[in-house]
């Protein structure tokens, strides 16, 4: 009987001991963080998608006889404009009709835009198609009005 609680007091011992071998009393190594840009934001005050190496962000302005459109098309971590894509928009207003606008790009403000002739209140459900030399983007957005 003493042999084997001599045995668990061993046992036990030697347990803590482990326990506190395991115990990393050291501070950790130091690690550097950088700080990266949050594409996900909007730098223009709309509503963001992030598709691959895209980012799209879609801007609404309402006025008297429909809303005004934005669409930013930029690609990469510096946002780098892109100019020469093809961008149209399936608008499904909240009658349910759907509307096809082709965007323009307007060089001055560096994006897309279109005017879309509807007033209806309620939401509008968008999906802005890219093209950009070949390689289809799309984006799904919505706004109320």
């Amino acid at each position: 009987m003493k042999s084997i609680k001599f045995t668990l007091v061993t046992l036990g011992s030697i347990g803590i001991l482990f326990l506190g071998a395991c115990n990393n009393s050291e501070p950790a190594a130091k690690t550097e963080t950088v700080a990266k840009t949050d594409h996900t934001k909007p730098s223009k005050g709309g509503q963001v998608v992030e598709v691959g190496k895209y980012h799209l962000e879609f801007v609404t302005e309402p006025e008297n006889k429909g809303t005004h459109l934005d669409f930013y098309l930029l690609s990469g971590d510096k946002h780098e404009i892109i100019p020469n894509a093809k961008v149209t928009a399936q608008v499904k207003t909240p009658k349910g009709e759907q509307k096809t606008l082709n965007f323009t790009y307007d060089q001055e403000g560096k994006h897309y835009a279109a005017d879309l002739p509807e007033s209806a209140a309620g939401e509008y459900q968008v999906v802005v198609l890219s093209d950009i030399n070949g390689e289809k983007v799309n984006g799904r957005f919505s706004f109320n009005r």
